[in-house]
C-alpha cells in the first residue's frame, strides 16, 4: 500500500463532488481524473460499494495502468488536498496573531516541499483548488488563498470538532472572502469610533487620576470594537438579553463604552465619594461593580444588558453568568434559549489556571445548566500578574480548555481591528447556529504593569521595551483608513477632541455632586422587593395553607401511575408515604415535598440542584422516580401543573460533581429570579467548603457590596453520627462568623413542620436573603421527628422551640442547643427521669431571636444553671457565636473539647466522646 498511500488522506467532499461531475458527464472532467474514476468504478464493482473500501483497490488499478504521467498527476492532486487539509488543521500554528513578536517556530511547516511538491509545481493548475471554492487554479494561487484564510491575523482551530456539519460550516465560512474582512465605509468608521472611545477613555483616566488603579485595557483596545459589533449582530439574530462577566482588566472601559455607564459616575468612584445609602452598605471598588442597562442598537432593536458584579476572584463570576442567563431563559426565552447570550471575558493566565473555568465549561451540555452556548473572550496579555505565560500553563494555548467540549477557538491579533471585529462576528454566528460555546483568543498585550502603579520591567524588561515603542490600535487603524481614502486626519482629530470634551464635561459634573449613586442591578426582576430591616427579618410571616390544599397536593404526591412499572422498593416508599399522611404522620421528606408543592400552587417556581438531589443523598426525597423498564422519569411535583393544581414550574437536576461551580450558578439563578425558590443541596454539608469562595465573596456580602438581593437556599446535611471527619460537620461556625448586618438566615431545624414553614417563609416575604439550612441525616427517619398535617397547615416558622414538657417551676438547669443533638439529649433525659432540666432549641441562629430567648429565660425563673450544649467540638459549632452575641446569661459550655478535625475516624472513639458529652449535660 505504500506506493499509493497518498490516497489515504483524500478529501471525501472534494472527491465526491468531482466524482458526481464525472457521473453526469465524463468528458467534463480532466482526462487524468476520468481515467482515475474509471478505475474507481471498477474497484467498486469488484471490491465494495463504499469509498473507504474502494479507494485501495482503485489506487491499485491506477498503479497497474503503468501510466507514470497519470500516477504523478493523481499523486500531485492528492498532495495538494493534503496541503489544504493541513492548513485547516494546523494553519493556526502559523498565523500571525502576536502583535509584539514573531511566533515560535513550529515544525513540520506547511511548506509545499513537505508534501512532495516543488517550486516547479507553483504554476501548475490543480483541480484540488475546487476544495477551497476556486476553479482549477495554479498552486501558487492555492497557497496564497490558504495563507490568507488560515495564517494571517486570524488562526482558526476547529478540526478537533467531531461534528461534520460544524466543521463544514467553518470551511464554508472561512472560504467566503478567504477569511478576509470586508466592511463598508460606514462600518469602518464605526470601528474607528469605538477604538477612539477605548483609547481616549484610558488616556483620560491616566492623566486625570495619575497612579490610581484602573486595570487599563490598553494593548487590547479592540475588545471594545469587537463587543460593539458582536452585540449589534446578536440583536439582529434575535438576542434580547446579554449577560456579561469579566474581571477587572478593561472593566471600566467596557462599562463606559459598551454598557454606557455615565462617566460622571465612574469619576465619582475614582474620587472616592461616599454612597447615597444606609450605613450598612459598604459598596465596592469601581472595577468590581455591575450594571444593568438597555441598549438600543443602530437598527432600532433593544437589548437588555447586564454586567455581573464580581469580586477579585477572577473567574468566579463565570458560574453566576451561567445561572443568570439560565434564569432569564426560563423566564423570557422559553421558545428559544438563544435569545439570551452569555459572554465571559477571561484573562489568559486565569482561564488556564482557575479550576472554576473547567467546572463551568463542563456545564455547557448538561440539561440542568446548558444555556445555548457561551462566547468566551480571552483578553490575552501574554502575562499573568507578573508571571510569563511559560510559568502560567503547560498547554500551547491558554484556550486549550475549549477542546474538552469540542469548542472552536478563534485566535486573533488584537492590533488588527478589522480582523478582531470579523472574528467576533464569526463567533456569534457560530453560537447562534449551533448553540455551543466558542472561544476568541484576543492576542494583545498589557501596556502597563498589573496595575498602573506597578513596574512591569522588573519581570519582563525585553517585552516592555517593545511595548514602549508600540503604537496603539486606534492610531494604527486611523492611518490605515487614511491610506485607503476612507477618512482624513482632520476627522480623526475631530472625533478624538469630541470624546475628550464629553469626558471633560462628565468630570466637571461629577465634582459638583457630593455623593456616588449606585444604580440597582437587574431592577426589572426586583420590582416590588425591598431591602429588609433587622426587625423585618424577625417578624412572623404568614406561611399557613388550607388543609384541603395540602390534601390535594398529598394525593398527587402519593399515587404512582398505574400504567408504569416501578421496582418494589419504590412502590413501598410511595405506599408508606400515602399511609403516613392518612395517619397524620408527616416525616421530613414529605414535609419538604409538600412545601414545594404548596409554593407551586401559589405561582412560585422551584429549582433544586446538587449531587443526587432527585432522590436525595439519603434517599428521603424521591422527587423523581424512574420506571423499571425504560427509566422514564416520573415527577409528581410537575404533575401538579399538568393536573391544573399549580401554575409554578418545578425543576430538579442532579448536578455534575462540583460545589464551587454549581453553587455559583444557583446563586446567579436566584439573583435573576427572585420568584423562584432556588436551592442548592450539598451531598454532605462538609463538601460546601469546596465552594468557599462563593460563600465568602458573594453569598455573605453581595448585598453589602453591590446592593444585590439573593434568595438562594443552601441545604447542608449536618450531624455527628460516627461517619468520620468528612461526613459530620457543615462547619456551622464559618457561616456564623460571616453573619452581620442582617445579611442572611442561618437555621438548624429539628421538626418537619418547621422546615416546611422555613421554606415557605423564604418566598412569602417581600425581600430576599440567602438561607443556610443545616439539614439532618439520621433525623430523616427518626420516629420522633414527625409533624402533623395541622402543624403544616396552621403553623408558622418558629425561631425558638421551648421545651414542650418541662415544668418551669421545677427546672433548675436550662440547656440550649440546636439541631439534631436535641433528640440525643431528650433521650438521655428520659432515661434518667430528670424533670429539673429544660431543653430549648434555637432553630434560627441568625438573626438571633433575642427577644424570644429573653422570654424563655424569664419563664424559667428558678433556673440557676444555663448550659450551651453541642455535639461539635468546642472550637466549632455555635458556641463561640453564642458567647459573642448573647450575654443575658452566663453560659456554661458542655460538650467535647476543642479538636483539629471535626470528628474521629474511629466509630468507637466518636461514640465514646459523644456519650461522655451527653452525660456531662446531666451531671448534678
Amino acid at each position: 500500500m505504500d506506493k499509493y498511500s497518498f490516497l489515504n488522506a483524500a478529501s471525501t467532499a472534494f472527491f465526491g463532488d468531482l466524482y458526481d461531475k464525472y457521473l453526469e458527464n465524463p468528458d467534463a472532467v480532466e482526462p487524468s481524473w476520468r481515467a482515475f474514476f474509471q478505475g474507481f468504478d471498477f474497484a467498486q464493482e469488484q471490491y465494495g460499494t463504499s469509498v473507504e473500501e474502494a479507494i485501495p483497490a482503485m489506487a491499485q488499478q491506477v498503479v497497474s495502468d503503468e501510466n507514470p504521467a497519470l500516477i504523478n498527476k493523481v499523486k500531485k492532486e492528492f498532495a495538494v488536498l493534503n496541503l489544504i487539509n493541513d492548513y485547516r488543521t494546523y494553519g493556526h500554528l502559523f498565523a500571525q496573531i502576536n502583535p509584539l513578536r514573531p511566533r515560535e517556530p513550529y515544525t513540520p511547516t506547511l511548506a509545499i516541499e513537505n508534501y512532495g511538491l516543488t517550486s516547479a509545481d507553483l504554476n501548475t493548475s490543480f483541480d484540488a483548488a475546487r476544495e477551497i471554492g476556486l476553479a482549477p487554479a495554479p498552486l501558487s494561487t492555492i497557497v496564497e488563498k490558504l495563507q490568507a484564510t488560515y495564517c494571517k491575523s486570524i488562526g482558526v482551530d476547529f478540526q478537533h470538532i467531531r461534528n461534520t456539519e460544524e466543521r463544514n460550516w467553518f470551511v464554508k465560512r472561512l472560504q467566503q472572502n478567504h477569511n478576509t474582512p470586508q466592511f463598508s465605509k460606514e462600518e469602518k468608521l464605526q470601528i474607528l469610533q469605538k477604538l477612539n472611545e477605548a483609547a481616549s477613555f484610558e488616556n483620560f483616566l491616566h492623566t486625570k487620576y495619575v497612579g490610581q488603579k484602573r486595570f487599563s485595557l490598553e494593548g487590547n483596545d479592540t475588545l471594545v470594537a469587537g463587543l460593539d459589533f458582536m452585540i449589534e449582530a446578536a440583536a439582529e439574530q434575535g438576542v434580547k438579553h446579554v449577560v456579561l462577566g469579566m474581571a477587572h482588566r478593561g472593566r471600566l472601559n467596557v462599562l463606559a463604552n459598551i454598557f454606557h455607564k455615565n462617566p460622571q459616575d465612574i469619576f465619582s468612584e475614582f474620587d472616592g465619594k461616599d454612597y447615597e445609602m444606609d450605613d450598612w452598605f459598604d459598596g465596592d471598588v469601581k472595577y468590581h461593580l455591575g450594571i444593568t442597562t438597555q441598549r438600543n442598537t443602530r437598527t432600532g432593536k433593544t437589548v437588555d444588558m447586564n454586567l455581573v458584579p464580581n469580586p477579585s476572584h477572577l473567574e468566579a463570576v463565570n458560574a453566576l453568568v451561567g445561572g443568570i442567563t439560565r434564569a432569564k431563559q426560563d423566564r423570557y426565552c422559553q421558545g428559544n434559549i438563544r435569545q439570551a447570550l452569555p459572554i465571559l471575558i477571561h484573562g489568559d493566565a486565569a482561564v488556564a489556571g482557575q479550576g472554576i473555568v473547567y467546572e463551568t465549561v463542563q456545564m455547557c451540555g448538561l440539561r440542568g445548566f446548558t444555556n445555548g452556548g457561551t462566547v468566551h473572550i480571552v483578553v490575552n496579555n501574554q502575562v499573568g500578574f507578573t508571571a510569563n505565560f511559560s510559568d502560567s500553563r503547560s498547554s500551547l494555548y491558554c484556550t486549550d480548555i475549549a477542546k474538552i467540549n469540542e469548542s472552536p477557538v478563534l485566535h486573533v491579533n488584537a492590533d488588527d481591528a478589522e480582523a478582531v471585529v470579523h472574528t467576533f462576528l464569526l463567533a456569534i454566528d457560530y453560537r447562534q447556529a449551533f448553540g455551543k460555546d466558542v472561544y476568541i483568543n484576543l492576542f494583545g498585550y498589557r501596556k502597563y504593569g498589573h496595575n498602573e502603579g506597578d513596574e512591569p520591567r522588573f519581570s519582563q524588561p525585553i517585552m516592555y521595551k517593545t511595548i514602549g515603542k508600540h503604537d496603539n490600535s486606534f492610531h494604527m487603524y486611523a492611518q490605515k483608513l487614511i491610506g485607503e481614502g476612507i477618512t482624513q486626519q482632520a476627522y480623526v482629530t475631530e472625533i478624538e477632541n469630541a470624546y475628550k470634551a464629553y469626558l471633560d464635561t462628565c468630570l466637571e459634573a461629577s465634582r459638583k455632586e457630593p455623593i456616588t449613586i449606585l444604580k440597582p442591578f437587574m431592577q426589572t426582576e426586583w420590582q416590588g422587593f425591598e431591602i429588609a430591616s433587622p426587625q423585618e427579618m424577625l417578624q412572623k410571616v404568614n406561611t399557613t395553607i388550607a388543609k384541603e390544599k395540602l390534601d390535594q397536593i398529598a394525593a398527587v404526591l402519593t399515587e404512582l401511575p398505574a400504567d408504569k412499572p416501578f421496582i418494589n422498593k419504590v412502590k413501598k416508599i410511595i405506599a408508606d408515604r400515602k399511609e403516613a399522611y392518612a395517619n397524620n404522620h408527616i416525616d421530613w421528606g414529605m414535609a419538604e415535598l409538600l412545601a414545594y408543592g404548596s409554593l407551586l400552587t401559589e405561582g412560585f417556581d422551584v429549582r433544586i440542584t446538587g449531587e443526587d438531589v432527585q432522590r436525595g443523598t439519603f434517599s428521603h426525597r424521591h422527587a423523581v422516580l424512574k420506571t423499571e423498564d425504560t427509566e422514564e422519569e416520573v415527577c409528581f411535583l410537575k404533575d401538579l401543573k399538568t393536573k391544573q393544581l399549580a401554575t409554578g414550574n418545578f425543576h430538579i437536576y442532579n448536578s455534575l460533581l462540583s460545589e464551587y461551580g454549581v453553587l455559583g450558578y444557583e446563586y446567579g439563578y436566584a439573583m435573576a429570579s427572585p420568584r423562584t425558590l432556588t436551592i442548592w443541596e450539598a451531598q454532605f454539608g462538609d463538601f460546601s467548603n469546596g465552594a468557599q469562595i462563593m460563600i465568602d465573596q458573594y453569598i455573605s456580602c453581595g448585598e453589602g457590596k453591590w446592593k444585590t438581593q439573593d434568595g438562594l437556599v443552601m441545604l447542608l446535611p449536618h450531624g455527628f453520627e460516627g461517619q468520620g471527619a468528612e461526613h459530620s460537620s457543615a462547619r456551622i461556625e464559618r457561616y456564623l462568623q460571616l453573619c452581620a448586618e442582617n445579611n442572611m438566615y442561618v437555621t438548624n431545624c429539628t421538626t418537619p413542620a418547621n422546615f416546611f414553614h422555613l421554606l415557605r417563609r423564604q418566598m412569602k416575604t417581600n425581600f430576599r436573603k440567602p438561607l443556610i439550612v443545616f439539614t439532618p441525616k439520621s433525623l430523616l427517619r427518626h420516629p420522633q421527628v414527625i409533624s402533623t398535617v395541622d402543624d403544616l397547615a396552621a403553623g408558622h416558622f418558629q425561631e425558638v422551640l421551648d421545651d414542650p414538657i418541662a415544668n418551669a417551676e421545677k427546672v433548675k438547669r436550662v440547656v440550649f442547643c440546636s439541631g439534631r443533638y436535641y433528640y440525643d439529649l431528650y433521650a438521655e433525659r428520659e432515661k434518667l427521669g430528670r424533670d429539673d432540666v429544660a431543653l430549648v432549641r434555637i432553630e434560627q441562629l441568625f438573626p438571633l431571636p433575642v427577644e424570644q430567648l429573653k422570654a424563655v429565660i424569664a419563664k424559667y425563673a428558678h433556673a440557676t444553671d444555663f448550659v450551651w450544649a453541642q455535639e461539635e467540638p468546642k472550637n466549632m459549632g455555635a458556641y463561640g457565636y453564642m458567647l459573642m452575641n448573647f450575654d443575658l446569661v452566663k453560659w456554661r459550655y458542655v460538650g467535647t473539647p476543642a479538636y483539629a478535625a471535626p470528628a474521629s475516624g474511629s466509630h468507637t472513639r466518636d461514640r465514646k466522646r459523644h456519650s461522655q458529652a451527653i452525660a456531662a449535660v446531666f451531671i448534678p
